[in-house]
């Protein structure tokens, strides 16, 4: 063949296999093609056109729009791929400038907007509603008002705007002097705001406009990746798992999305969701309130699976590397749709800190059916609660996290029948453990809040094993769990748990002592006041001794201290999947998600353990007093 025709049959397949590279600069004349030189100017423009093994590639500057990809790719490997330049900072913002503020009186302005600028939905108009949402006797909008990039407090009473006074539930109670109201009516919408000392014609003000930065407005669009944005400051609306999930950015019931190495942040309610369609339900609680929650969840359950809901069709999606911020509902939550999920490596914090509403969908991460998810090297702090897992956690796994500065818990797991694996994690708030849950494994994590156990008598599905497909539902009786391995640590003698056996508190093991099904506990270490359970052997108890924890900033990271004392010797056991043996109601094994069996042989950093695997999530730690370097997202060399 002439060499000629040779060059471009390889060129053709290249560009078959790998597909167009599209680019996008704000900045750029209009009617670009899309080309290096000719680059479109909004990222949806690209997205029009982009077809499966595509690469949209976007130059620095701030996109002020609603990226709603049309089609996603085909497979891992022909997927459709947006990305930011490398080396640019480019933005996508849910908001809008706004200038032209008139003063009202001294720190107060008004500005009067028509309801055109907003286009099909008002976020001044639009509440914040749905189940389990709580306004605390109040309304909420989905809008929101930034100064200089920090949201400022909503106000019911325009009075509360003239004279502001802190909100002390906040956890910054000093930003909450920072407020505005909004009154709109047909044609127009105003809003007044405090700005203290700032001249907001002179500062930097947005507004949220839209619901979402990037979201598809149809389940479906699968296989597509979302690499190196920064995405703040979007109207999103309240996200249970009974309803339609809009995040900041969300994957909207579809499967095979890779999110990672983002910023998102200033979502009104959730950062991230791996969400549940519309189609099976949305807020059904809230429209039918004769029925319980838990019946109308079992129903959405069953309508998700009549349409489809599988491993074939929904999740498996990887969420890695990504900072999560500023969000007053959660950093990442998802019903259903993030199971065979990948969520590792990600820095996750100050979520719920304004608190002028609430409800029970709060936290870091917040996922309905982990189903066979993994939930990896992960630094979460300064939320309500760190992680729930919450109903069908089952091949779930949770490994080398750093939880801290959590108001409620680092981890609560409720109604799961398991096999669920918590290994070589740092709990460092005030409550470690809120277990509602069975089936569970515990191993090598050090445990340094206290642990509260409960039951629950509402049937909830388990299934077949690495499936969606539901088997039985099962009340939790509590019990059947695994605590291998761990340190526990009180906080002081003559610590006992609460009297009431169905919700029992406490630090250490003893809180299990009545559980109803088999608590089978091995090689923990119990320190200052902590207790273990009433059939453990092997226990290394020192009630006495008070390792001084501490968690210190350092540069990018963390420094953990802690004192150990003397201990004698114990011989424990590599933990594996024949060690921990099958969860008792789904009567499956705890194995990786792809069925084949593991050890816990590595440490929080990756560091080999050896056969006789010492206590906490460390392999070496010793006498005395220890200095352990942490990430500023999660597990790092030492």
């Amino acid at each position: 063949m002439h060499k000629y025709w040779v060059t471009i049959l390889l060129a053709l397949t290249t560009q078959a296999a790998f597909g167009a590279e599209y680019f996008v600069a704000g900045g750029a004349p209009e009617g670009g093609d899309g080309s290096s030189g000719r680059p479109f100017q909004t990222i949806q423009a690209a997205a029009e056109i982009a077809q499966p093994g595509d690469v949209i590639t976007v130059k620095a500057g701030v996109y002020r729009e609603r990226v709603n990809p049309p089609r996603g790719g085909e497979s891992d490997s022909k997927r459709i791929t947006y990305q930011a330049a490398p080396g640019a900072e480019v933005v996508i913002k849910g908001s809008e400038v706004i200038s032209g503020w008139e003063q009202v009186q001294p720190r107060v302005w008004k500005v009067t907007i028509p309801n055109s600028f907003f286009g099909d939905t008002n976020p001044y108009k639009e509440l914040i509603t749905g189940d389990w949402f709580t306004d605390n006797g109040r309304p909420h909008h989905t809008g929101e008002v930034y100064l200089n990039g920090q949201s400022l407090y909503e106000k019911a009473k325009l009075a509360e705007v003239l004279d502001p006074q802190p909100f002390e539930r906040s956890r910054k109670p000093e930003a909450s002097i920072y407020t505005w109201y909004c009154e709109s009516d047909d044609e127009q919408t105003t809003i007044w705001a405090n700005f203290q000392e700032y001249d907001p014609n002179r500062e930097l003000v947005e507004i949220n406009v839209r619901e979402a930065c990037f979201y598809p407005d149809q389940p479906g669009r699968n296989y597509i990746t979302v690499r190196g944005f920064r995405m703040a400051q979007a109207a999103t609306q309240w996200a249970p798992p009974t309803a339609e999930q809009i995040g900041l950015i969300g994957t909207h019931w579809s499967k095979g999305w890779v999110i990672e190495n983002n910023v998102i942040s200033d979502s009104k309610c959730s950062g991230l969701t791996l969400g549940k369609d519309r189609a099976s339900g949305h807020n059904v609680r809230a429209q039918d309130p004769s029925k319980g929650g838990a019946e109308h969840y079992n129903e959405v359950i069953v309508r998700a699976l009549e349409l489809g809901w599988s491993k074939e069709t929904v999740g498996s999606h990887i969420v890695r590397g990504n900072e999560i911020y500023n969000c007053e509902q959660t950093g990442i939550c998802g019903s259903l749709g993030g199971v065979f999920s990948r969520i590792t490596d990600n820095h996750i914090h100050d979520i719920w800190t304004k608190r002028q509403f609430g409800g029970a969908e709060i936290g870091g991460i917040k996922l309905h059916a982990p189903i066979d998810v993994l939930i990896e090297g992960n630094q979460i702090h300064n939320t309500a609660r760190g992680l729930w897992m919450d109903w069908m956690g089952q091949g779930l796994r949770i490994s080398r996290n750093l939880f801290y500065d959590h108001t409620t818990d680092d981890i609560l797991v409720e109604v799961m029948h398991g096999p669920y694996l918590v290994d070589n994690n740092i709990m460092l708030s005030a409550s470690s453990i809120h277990d509602m849950a069975q089936g569970g494994a515990w191993v090598h994590n050090l445990i340094a809040g206290r642990t509260y156990a409960r039951t629950s008598g509402r049937p909830t599905p388990y299934h077949e094993h690495h499936s969606t497909a539901m088997a039985g539902l099962a009340p939790i009786h509590g019990g059947d769990t695994r605590f291998i391995n761990n340190i526990f640590i009180g906080v002081g003698q003559g610590q006992q748990p609460a009297a009431d056996p169905a919700r029992r508190q406490g630090y250490g093991l003893l809180v299990y002592n009545e559980a109803e099904l088999p608590i089978h506990a091995t090689g923990n270490i119990y320190l200052n006041g902590a207790l273990p359970h009433k059939d453990e052997a092997d226990a290394i108890v020192i009630e006495e001794h008070d390792p001084g924890l501490a968690l210190e900033s350092e540069g990018s990271g963390w420094r953990l201290e802690l004192t150990m004392p003397e201990l004698r010797e114990v011989q424990r056991l590599l933990v594996t999947s024949e060690l921990l043996g099958l969860a008792k109601i789904p009567n499956q094994g705890f194995t990786h998600a792809d069925g084949t069996p593991l050890k816990i042989d590595a440490d929080y950093f990756g560091a080999p353990r050896g056969d006789d695997p010492a206590a906490g999530p460390f392999a070496k730690l010793g006498e005395g007093r220890q200095t352990i370097k942490l990430s500023s997202s999660g597990p790092a060399a030492h």
